[in-house]
């Protein structure tokens, strides 16, 4: 394998816009590409926004859903990543037949690589949740999509790097939302509106504990413990009626962050994987370690689901 430049993207969807999100992600996929970018990643349903879908009904919902790869939005996808010779991530909610699913697409200029089914879907209890891992190549580098809440089933992450991935590609809308969480809450609209006046405070609320501090309680791990290269993206600014706090950013199989979105705005950032450290990282040896005889029974036992649903809980995505 070669080193793979990948670019992670935030910025502020506008809901149910279309248009002008995928003029978005095109302006963001033009300016990494002049940087090098091989790979462009943006955050869950960056094509039409995310919480707004919590308050449709069944028959709006599939309205705006679409058909993979035959949709509109897929093909716009793949126009974009052809004129920029880029691969390309982006979510939106996916129509088949009368079931509707929240979908993540990997595309180049040849069409549609990889197509990811959230597992764990809960803003809107007409989408379904997906039954499959999926494992993808780009440029000889194998790739998984965990979007969102799948990623906080640690079981997840392992099991699609078992199925082989060396990156995982984790497209989010979360933090700064109500949680029983200590620190955890909403941001004040009133300090987006202000940030170019006060950056300080929003940027403590952002940094904190309703965000990134908590952020960092547990995707590092994901990381570390498993030996792989995480791209985190993730929205800033006007998500419906909360504010998210980007922070869009990428880690090596170590656990350390390479690259961070920093920007009170739209913003990306580039990080090169090499292939060395997939076998350097500690996680790496702890793979080989294992003693699944001791453990598979247990891991496997089945249990009563007890996932919490944001329109019961007024809780969100942690």
């Amino acid at each position: 394998m070669e080193p793979l430049k990948i670019a992670t993207v935030q910025f502020e969807t506008r809901d149910n816009d279309k248009m002008y999100n995928l003029s978005v992600i095109r302006d963001m996929c033009r300016k990494a590409s002049v940087e090098g970018a091989d790979v462009v990643a943006f955050h869950e349903c960056s094509v039409c926004g995310y919480t707004f879908a919590k308050d449709l009904s069944y028959e709006e919902l599939l309205a705006i859903a679409e058909p993979v790869p035959t949709g509109e939005s897929t093909q716009t996808l793949i126009a974009i990543a052809k004129e920029f010779n880029i691969t390309l991530l982006a979510g939106f909610f996916e129509r088949d037949g009368d079931r509707i699913y929240k979908a993540q697409v990997c595309v180049d200029g040849q069409g549609l690589k990889a197509k990811y089914r959230k597992l764990h879907p809960f803003i809107n209890p007409h989408i379904l949740p997906g039954d499959q891992y999926v494992l993808f190549d780009i440029k000889g580098w194998k790739c998984g999509i965990l979007i969102c809440y799948d990623n906080n089933i640690i079981e997840n992450v392992r099991a699609t790097t078992l199925l082989g991935a060396d990156i995982i590609f984790m497209p989010h809308v979360t933090m700064c939302t109500p949680s029983p969480r200590p620190g955890a809450g909403l941001i004040n609209p009133a300090l987006w509106e202000n940030r170019e006046n006060n950056p300080t405070t929003l940027r403590q609320e952002f940094d904190g504990l309703k965000g990134r501090a908590w952020l960092m309680k547990w995707l590092p791990a994901r990381a570390y413990d498993n030996a792989i290269y995480v791209v985190f993206s993730n929205p800033i600014g006007h998500d419906y009626n909360e504010i998210k706090n980007g922070c869009s950013m990428i880690l090596d199989p170590f656990g350390d962050i390479l690259a961070e979105c920093r920007k009170l705005g739209d913003d990306f950032v580039i990080a090169t994987a090499i292939p060395e450290k997939l076998k350097l990282a500690g996680g790496y040896r702890y793979r080989n370690a294992r003693r699944p005889e001791l453990y598979a029974d247990i891991i496997g036992q089945p249990h009563e689901s007890c996932q919490k649903v944001a329109w019961l809980t007024g809780t969100t995505n942690e």
